[in-house]
């Protein structure tokens, strides 16, 4: 009987889980989106700038692959508003997310341009390319099938860390399972079907970067033949 009460319960929150699953995917989609732009750019630069540019993109990446996140999206939303910036809890969470997703796809972009075998930049140089029209037509055409496998699973890392955003009181989905665990003491059943929320939404990117590693397998096999 009391599994039964458990299951009309969770059933009677399902407006409540479609608001934190419809959360989660507005901050996660907004942070990726706002994130890869950045990151481009800053990868590029990184790959690419002036030796001063390289400095204060590196060092501003390590600082933020070095720290907690929680602490980021805590300095964020509580720390900024006593230098006379406040945030709504989802704008400091799609900024935070954005930041980090930022800085991990500067890094896998920087190294995928960074792999583009020097003879094909020097080539473009020797055709009289400038500089915008060798990144443009030479090195990232290569550079993105080394790129596009390590950032589509990036983008389902930082799915998952989107679940932090709960600490500041935005209600995704791990906010949505701390809610219902008080009116259903089943922590595994619940945390299991927020788990499974997660796992939705992360499954066609987890199918698209598979789909991309045999085709680059594939590719590469036929270049070797």
């Amino acid at each position: 009987m009391m599994i039964w009460q458990q299951l009309q319960s969770l059933v009677g929150s399902y407006p409540l889980a479609l608001r934190g699953l419809g959360t989660t995917v507005a901050v996660s989609l907004i942070g990726l989106l706002a994130g890869s732009l950045v990151g481009f750019a800053m990868g590029m630069l990184r790959a690419g700038g002036n030796r001063v540019v390289r400095l204060v993109i590196g060092a501003w990446v390590d600082l933020i692959r070095g720290t907690p996140f929680l602490v980021q999206i805590f300095l964020i939303f509580f720390i900024l508003p006593e230098a006379g910036i406040e945030l709504e809890a989802f704008t400091a969470g799609v900024i935070a997310l954005s930041n980090l997703a930022a800085c991990f796809i500067c890094e896998i972009v920087a190294g995928g341009i960074g792999a583009v075998p020097k003879g094909q930049v020097e080539a473009a140089l020797a055709s009289g390319l400038s500089r915008w029209q060798r990144m443009r037509h030479v090195v990232l055409p290569q550079a993105m099938r080394i790129i596009l496998p390590p950032l589509v699973g990036q983008y389902v890392l930082l799915i998952k860390d989107s679940s932090v955003v709960s600490a500041i009181g935005l209600t995704d989905l791990t906010r949505v399972g701390w809610l219902v665990v008080q009116r259903v003491p089943n922590g595994l059943l619940v945390f299991g079907l927020i788990g499974l929320g997660y796992f939705i939404v992360c499954y066609p990117l987890l199918a698209i970067a598979r789909r991309i590693e045999r085709r680059m397998g594939a590719a590469h096999a036929e270049v070797q033949l």
